[in-house]
């Protein structure tokens, strides 16, 4: 006998053996092959908060749409049995499974519980940005540079993520990092200005908070704008942030005609040399002040977003999370203070 309609639930909200109706994106189709040559899907499904595979076996009654209709990015409505492996994690059995259509609205779909975005506003961050570039930045060339660039990129900037699977990886992430890394260098840059008064030439506090702003600029141009399922773009494959970042600098100051080329010079060299090491993807070293600053706010709000991140999503018994994968280590969360 069928079972009855089941209640409609968020992924992320499914308990181990529950039965029912929800919401997902196909974030990943992989196709793959047993020992025996036959052929399988890897299908995941995502909303903002959880990730469930779903097997799709050759001789089971889903591969041939599968293989022929499932398009990743695309968001279904599912029926099913949610589980969880020891080995493999969240894992799904269902019954039933359609693109979702018009009238699912009216039945609860909301496109806000599939994407993962930033915990603040994304107009009200931008403002904030622009705001602190108007305010802090005293070089009039170069705060025409960084206002264009923000200006020309607005939408982007409030919707990419900062990566796609390491940090900030949601909706607005770039700017909720470039924000923060931006509050974080003004301070540094006050301090350290203070502390080395005999320092000549001084730090540049105008090209710290500009290298600030726009250190990650390209970004914008390496993903693809796309809410459901951003992914890099064909330069972004081929060059990477920081060299369309820098070209985006470049050609930008050099239309303004205005820009100070030795400021424009050492913003580019911010950009290129943030990174610091060269097996983090940094083409060169920083040599100046400035950029060591940057560097290590960059690398800070990038690395505590992390741990953030898995200490308040884990669910594992006992005092330390699972293995994260990208931090590769298992933080403790058992203390008490």
């Amino acid at each position: 006998m069928p079972r009855q309609k089941p209640e409609l639930v968020r992924l992320h909200e499914l308990t181990p053996g529950q039965f029912a109706d929800f919401f997902a994106i196909l974030s990943e189709k992989t196709r793959g092959a047993t020992r025996e040559g036959k052929p399988y899907f890897t299908c995941r499904f995502r909303d903002s908060k959880r990730t469930a595979a779903l097997m799709v076996w050759v001789d089971g009654p889903w591969f041939e749409i599968c293989e022929r209709a499932w398009q990743a990015g695309q968001v279904y409505k599912l029926r099913g049995t949610y589980g969880e492996s020891e080995r493999y994690g969240p894992q799904l059995d269902i019954q039933n499974i359609r693109p979702i259509i018009e009238g699912d609205h009216a039945d609860g779909f909301n496109l806000g519980d599939l994407v993962d975005h930033s915990r603040h506003d994304a107009g009200a961050m931008f403002a904030a940005l622009v705001d602190l570039a108007g305010k802090e930045i005293a070089d009039v060339g170069l705060k025409k540079l960084v206002l264009t660039l923000l200006e020309r990129h607005a939408e982007p900037f409030k919707s990419v993520p900062a990566t796609l699977n390491k940090f900030h990886p949601f909706a607005a992430g770039l700017l909720e990092h470039t924000l923060s890394v931006t509050r974080s260098c003004l301070l540094l840059a006050e301090k350290y200005g203070a502390d080395y008064p005999n320092l000549q030439p001084p730090l540049n506090r105008d090209l710290i908070v500009s290298g600030a702003i726009l250190h990650d600029i390209g970004r914008v141009v390496e993903f693809t704008p796309d809410l459901l399922s951003p992914h890099p773009t064909v330069p972004g494959r081929l060059f990477g942030h920081l060299f369309l970042g820098r070209d985006l600098i470049r050609d930008t100051a050099r239309e303004l005609g205005d820009v100070n080329p030795a400021l424009v010079q050492l913003l580019e060299h911010l950009l290129i040399s943030h990174l610091n090491l060269p097996e983090w993807g940094s083409p060169r070293l920083p040599l100046i002040p400035e950029s060591l600053i940057l560097h290590h706010a960059d690398d800070l709000d990038a690395k505590l977003e992390m741990y953030v991140r898995c200490l308040t999503r884990d669910h594992a018994e006992g005092a330390f999370t699972d293995r994260d994968p990208v931090l590769n280590r298992q933080l403790f969360k058992g203390r008490r203070i």
